[in-house]
């Protein structure tokens, strides 16, 4: 394998969207010291984010959201100034450890064809590798050639109170894609609290899609279902059946407790069933919500 010169850095593009980053943007950007290009996308953050990025010697732009399409990262990918053909998208709760650095050095140079690579993600939940619960393998294609890929837009991410950013959207590539072998960090240094607040918004969002999943549109360039295709159209595949299922907070607490061996995961991973049966409740009630009022 190719390895990334210490003296050099890689002629690599590097995009962290955030808003009040200021517990994780530090060391997300210290673990992509190596590359020649780092940028920090920001929404108006109120604490110490944009002092921290600078003072780590990333460059800043601003992004002000007044609603609707596009969104924070499809908006960095038409309009910033890259440097260099091929970039890689963290969120600032992310870490790309040595070895995967070293991986991505290799491919970016040899790329044999490919226009992408997907990257598996290792969710670290209170301290602890969440391995079970249907967390991981988690596979999000997060390095490509920047005019290659766009972020697909469902028609739910006009809904009011979803945040700015590309969240639960893939990204839709013009060509072939490959798989990386070493795992992107996932671990956010913020509060349960911090953890709550999010998935409020992510569920507001998530209710705006399931209605136009049950009434069978798929969104503008949007990722194909498909239960043979690849991870992520697998992935659809099954959510579309999903949404039309009765009982979800209480089938998607059995299916990542004891169907995805959650239990093995000890007391974080009971916590974070429960979190992610609670958000799958909200959703239902802000679907149910929106039936109601026609939508």
């Amino acid at each position: 394998m190719l390895r990334a010169n210490p003296r050099a850095k890689l002629p690599l593009s590097v995009i962290i969207p955030v808003k009040n980053e200021e517990a994780n943007i530090g060391a997300c950007i210290d673990s992509v010291a190596w590359a020649d290009q780092v940028i920090v996308v920001d929404s108006l953050s109120s604490d110490r984010t944009c002092e921290i990025a600078e003072k780590k010697g990333a460059q800043l732009f601003q992004f002000e959201f007044r609603g609707g399409w596009p969104k924070k990262k499809n908006w960095a990918l038409e309009h910033l100034p890259f440097d260099h053909d091929w970039i890689l998208l963290l969120d600032a709760d992310e870490r790309v450890p040595p070895q995967l650095a070293e991986e991505i050095a290799s491919v970016i140079q040899r790329p044999d064809g490919r226009e992408g690579f997907f990257l598996n993600r290792r969710l670290i939940f209170l301290g602890q590798w969440i391995r079970h619960c249907g967390w991981y393998p988690s596979w999000n294609l997060r390095l490509f050639r920047h005019r290659s890929g766009r972020f697909e837009r469902l028609t739910g991410t006009n809904t009011a109170d979803t945040g700015d950013v590309e969240v639960h959207e893939h990204v839709v590539l013009k060509g072939k894609a490959g798989y990386l072998r070493h795992d992107l960090l996932h671990e956010d240094f913020k509060s349960i609290s911090a953890f709550v607040e999010r998935h409020n918004r992510y569920s507001t969002w998530e209710a705006a899609v399931y209605q136009e999943f049950r009434q069978g549109r798929s969104g503008v360039q949007s990722i194909r279902a498909s239960l043979f295709g690849a991870p992520i159209e697998r992935k659809r595949w099954i959510k579309r059946l999903w949404v039309r299922l009765p009982f979800r907070p209480a089938l998607r607490f059995l299916w990542m407790y004891l169907v995805r061996r959650g239990i093995l995961d000890r007391r974080p991973g009971f916590i974070f069933c429960v979190l992610m049966s609670f958000h799958e409740a909200m959703i239902s009630a802000k679907s149910y919500e929106l039936q109601r009022k026609g939508v």
